[in-house]
């Protein structure tokens, strides 16, 4: 395993551990924001006027358990996702250095990198990704198994919002970039050019860049979670008008006709609220154990050599 793919191996490794925690301690959060995201009444007909409604519902009908419907298959996309993701970004990023010849990397080759590694991802995972928001939408207390939400399924609905979801890919890129160089800039600024951020700055950090991400974006998200959401009981009875919202002008058409320009930007506060959260923590964990892998993988590395070294002289 040489120097080059051992640090992308570690990237990878760092930032899926952070998005595994943050995904865990924001998941009912995110149950609440998907739910009230995937609801598409006219505004006097809405069962959610607001995300607490989502937790009240959940308390008065003794499932509050239910909001971590779907926590497994979520926590495994999302480090199946982040895995590959920081791989194919820290890979392509180090490719294109040592080609160029640069010793940095400018903001509009950072963005493509960033695209070109969502990409990779979201073909791989987007299968996962669907199941979770089934599963998250489901009726409380309905939600099925991931092998059984799948089988229930043709491959072409386990893709259900893949368009957009590679339309999406400029989210992180944005993000990303976005905190990289903030974090060059900062960093250049402290005395003695320390080589990583403390907490509290990759925590703000993370913020200011999810948010400008998920605020340019915000249409599109809105879309697929609609796409990918679960049928309800109520929705069954519209089966026509629901089997039209799973195509991107479906979505969009439907979301103008009942709700209107604004509908496009419902539940934005609570995107933010959430992706910032999660962003940031991802982010602070990953910057803060990215050292200790490396000491891990270094003692792996180093036990499989001497392994091998008593077997050949064995």
């Amino acid at each position: 395993m040489g120097g080059f793919d051992m640090e992308s191996l570690v990237d990878a490794t760092a930032g899926a551990i952070g998005s595994l925690a943050s995904t865990t301690i924001l998941y009912p959060l995110d149950t609440c924001k998907t739910k009230y995201q995937a609801e598409l009444r006219t505004p006097n007909l809405r069962k959610y006027r607001n995300l607490s409604d989502v937790l009240w519902e959940a308390i008065s009908k003794r499932q509050v358990l239910s909001l971590f419907q779907g926590l497994g298959t979520k926590n495994l996309q999302s480090f199946v996702s982040s895995f590959i993701y920081f791989y194919g970004y820290s890979f392509f990023r180090r490719t294109y250095i040592e080609r160029s010849g640069y010793k940095s990397i400018g903001t509009k080759a950072n963005l493509l990198i960033a695209a070109a590694a969502g990409a990779c991802t979201v073909a791989i995972t987007q299968p996962l990704d669907t199941a979770a928001s089934r599963m998250q939408t489901s009726d409380f207390g309905k939600s099925k198994g991931l092998w059984k939400t799948l089988s229930e399924e043709t491959w072409g609905e386990a893709f259900d919002g893949l368009g957009i979801s590679i339309l999406l890919t400029i989210n992180p890129a944005i993000q990303y970039t976005a905190f990289d160089q903030l974090k060059q800039r900062l960093l250049a600024g402290q005395i003695g050019n320390p080589q990583s951020l403390s907490a509290i700055n990759a925590f703000l950090l993370g913020a200011v860049s999810k948010c400008a991400a998920t605020c340019l974006t915000y249409p599109a998200i809105r879309c697929k979670v609609m796409i990918q959401a679960a049928e309800s009981d109520e929705d069954i009875n519209e089966d026509p008008e629901v089997r039209s919202r799973k195509t991107v002008s479906g979505a969009l058409h439907a979301i103008w006709n009942k709700e209107g320009f604004l509908g496009f930007f419902k539940g934005l506060r609570a995107q933010i609220l959430k992706t910032v959260l999660s962003s940031a923590l991802l982010l602070m964990i990953k910057e803060k154990i990215t050292k200790s892998t490396w000491v891990l993988f270094l003692g792996i590395r180093r036990f499989l050599f001497l392994s091998r070294s008593r077997i050949k002289s064995s």
